[in-house]
């Protein structure tokens, strides 16, 4: 994690001394009278110092908690919550064990149904049997901090590839103990009186074992009860089969970078220039990517905030005008 952590330190001191310097350059062309010089350098540097402290210190620490509505014709039953959480990369700047238990304190304060987690838990590139036990130990920290977690059809999980980098057995035992039930490849059915559904978790792309495999695992599924796909990649979206009620995908980070006209700078993988973020209906299939919370590479974001989400998944809603006249 050096690379990243040098990169916000570096942000740090540009933020304290940008202003410094800005102000003695300004003085020194103003005492030459070169004055609307010294009031261009002054606005620029003032834009770039706005725009560096709140994409690199003020937004990635931020968290927003999105309310979306799904309506999804192959759903039965009552409209369910379901509390969505990915891409927190403990270890990574901005994000440490204390707040992953804010923002558990957050996703239970709006009382999910249900709640989900969608991988990437691990900050960082290394597989942990090269990084520091103190750093090896916050990224485990983190994912035990999920055992606080509250929902009465309790969180369930998959991994990402941050993940099968770091340790994905050991990242997989650490949910177990926090009580995350992690299907990697497999279907689980879930009751719910008078409305069962069915969760079916896909491997991670570069999991060590084996990657997604979407027709076997949903084979699994014995019933004709709704299915909910939960996958770290957007990418095994394109396999999905149009009785899937819902798609849920993270990884992307929404971009995490998006400028204005120019858009996303950067795409995470090949279906994510495609499926960047938020809801997707592709001939009533519906895939929702979410943003997630922490950063990789760079410990920026910007028009990217972190987010939770708070998804209501239901049937679709009767139009009265469309029956026509009676």
């Amino acid at each position: 994690m050096a690379g990243p952590a040098l990169v916000l330190l570096l942000a740090q001191i540009a933020a304290v001394a940008g202003p410094v310097l800005c102000i003695l350059l300004v003085r020194r062309l103003l005492r030459s009278r070169r004055i609307f010089l010294a009031w261009s350098v002054a606005g620029v540097v003032a834009a770039g110092w706005v725009l560096g402290v709140w994409a690199f210190m003020v937004e990635p620490a931020s968290l927003t908690v999105r309310h979306v509505t799904v309506e999804s014709a192959t759903w039965r039953g009552p409209p369910l919550r379901i509390g969505i959480i990915s891409d927190t990369h403990v270890a990574a700047p901005h994000t440490d064990v204390a707040r992953i238990r804010k923002l558990v304190g957050r996703m239970n304060a709006e009382r999910p149904d249900v709640v989900v987690l969608l991988g990437d838990y691990a900050g960082g590139h290394e597989p942990a049997s090269v990084r520091a036990a103190p750093e090896s130990s916050e990224i485990l920290r983190g994912v035990d901090a999920f055992e606080g977690l509250s929902s009465p059809l309790g969180t369930w999980g998959v991994l990402g590839n941050h993940d099968s980098w770091f340790d994905d057995a050991a990242i997989a035992a650490a949910l177990g103990r926090a009580g995350v039930r992690v299907l990697d490849n497999r279907a689980a059915r879930v009751e719910r009186p008078g409305a069962n559904f069915w969760i079916a978790g896909l491997a991670d792309m570069h999991s060590p074992r084996e990657g997604p495999m979407v027709e076997r695992t949903l084979g699994q599924v014995a019933d004709d009860a709704p299915v909910i796909v939960l996958t770290h990649w957007p990418d095994p979206f394109s396999e999905v089969p149009p009785g899937v009620a819902l798609t849920l995908a993270g990884h992307t980070h929404c971009g995490q970078v998006v400028l204005p006209l120019v858009g996303r700078l950067v795409h995470a993988s090949k279906a994510s220039e495609r499926w960047a973020c938020g809801l997707y209906d592709e001939g009533g299939r519906k895939l929702f990517v979410t943003g997630g919370v922490g950063v990789s590479i760079l410990p920026v974001r910007f028009r990217a905030p972190p987010e939770i989400v708070i998804l209501t998944l239901r049937a679709p809603t009767l139009d009265p005008r469309a029956e026509g006249p009676r």
